[in-house]
């Protein structure tokens, strides 16, 4: 059983939320988002078995979007600490690539609509060996070659009149494992199996009971997993069987926001945050149970630990080292009461918008 230990923290202003947080590939840096579309990356030492503490966290670059973050991910190929770099995409702005090291902006891929004005992509992702960008639109994937930033992109539509298909805004994507294939999940509740080169949906399926917010393989490509808007239930697909429920893992998501999981390198072990403030772990090669005949198989948590006082929206797994990061916050709405400073916010105690680190051992 993990004995999760505080490595470090670091805490934002009221108000500025963070929105996940993000490994590098090669475990040297943790990338996080806030409500105020900004993205801070803070560095990270390789080595920290033999430390029960890290010196306090500070950003060696903040990078500052015009718009509302949609999504981010880091580049998949480099393990150079010195060329790290990652994408961005936010409201009414093109796709960005940015050097992690310096701030600099990189490159552009931008989409244009059938007007031809600027539209911006909900998610993004690398292909597994780092050569194309997959973005998410309004029942549309775009996709980018890396080396050729600007306009030129594949247009991939996910949904056709009778034909049907996956409706919707594309607002999660990934890649599998094994390399010719990827998944797409949508605010529509589906989730989209594609293979490459043309991209051909192949099946789409679904199970959630909110919009798809998040989906990850398992590390052999054999298993995916979707979690969704006000909805529960993380559940594990069985690709061997497409549209086919392993078991569902329960965890606490009452809004709209997006609650991030992950699984460590092995696939044995699943994370999730939890709107109430926990971390939930579930160990996947314990054998799921049956509560009643007319739902499905569960598997039930093995350990759950108090992370944050706010909601967990980001739980990232360092890739090497066994450090998990975090990070919380979630929009408040103000009491009537808030309009008077004799009185104390209920709601203030509640309230917690940071990044931690975390060894688990």
């Amino acid at each position: 059983m993990y004995s999760p230990t505080l490595l470090t923290q670091v805490g934002f202003e009221p108000d500025n939320y963070l929105r996940g947080c993000k490994w590098s590939v090669d475990g040297t840096k943790v990338l996080t988002a806030t409500n105020e579309n900004k993205f801070y990356v803070y560095d990270f030492p390789l080595d920290v078995d033999t430390q029960s503490n890290i010196s306090e966290m500070r950003h060696s670059r903040v990078i500052s979007e015009t718009g509302g973050v949609y999504d981010y991910c880091w580049y998949n190929q480099t393990s150079d600490p010195s060329s790290c770099s990652f994408l961005t995409t936010s409201k009414d702005n093109p796709i960005h690539n940015w050097d992690a090291n310096t701030g600099q902006l990189l490159s552009s891929y931008r989409a244009y609509d059938q007007m031809d004005e600027l539209t911006a992509a909900y998610s993004l992702c690398y292909s597994l060996d780092g050569t194309k960008i997959y973005s998410g639109f309004k029942k549309m994937i775009r996709v980018f070659d890396t080396n050729r930033p600007g306009r030129e992109c594949q247009s991939r539509p996910t949904f056709a009149g009778k034909v049907g298909g996956q409706g919707g805004i594309i607002s999660c994507l990934a890649p599998s494992p094994q390399g010719n294939l990827y998944a797409a999940g949508s605010y529509s509740r589906s989730i989209g199996l594609y293979y490459e080169p043309q991209g051909e949906a192949v099946f789409v399926f679904e199970g959630q009971q909110g919009g798809v917010t998040h989906i990850a393989f398992s590390p052999d490509g054999t298993k995916l997993f979707s979690g969704g808007r006000k909805d529960p239930e993380i559940l594990c697909w069985d690709l061997r069987k497409p549209g086919q429920i392993l078991y569902v893992a329960v965890r606490k998501v009452e809004t709209n926001q997006r609650i991030y999981f992950d699984l460590d390198s092995t696939g044995r072990y699943l994370f999730s945050g939890n709107h109430d403030g926990m971390v939930t772990v579930w160990d996947t090669q314990q054998p799921p149970v049956k509560l009643r005949p007319d739902t499905d198989f569960v598997l039930e948590s093995f350990q759950e630990f108090r992370a944050h006082n706010d909601a967990v929206n980001g739980i990232s797994l360092h890739p090497t080292q066994p450090v998990l990061a975090t990070s919380s916050g979630q929009r408040h709405v103000p009491s009537l009461d808030d309009d008077d400073e004799d009185l104390p916010s209920d709601t203030d105690s509640d309230q917690e918008n940071s990044l931690k680190l975390w060894l688990c051992k």
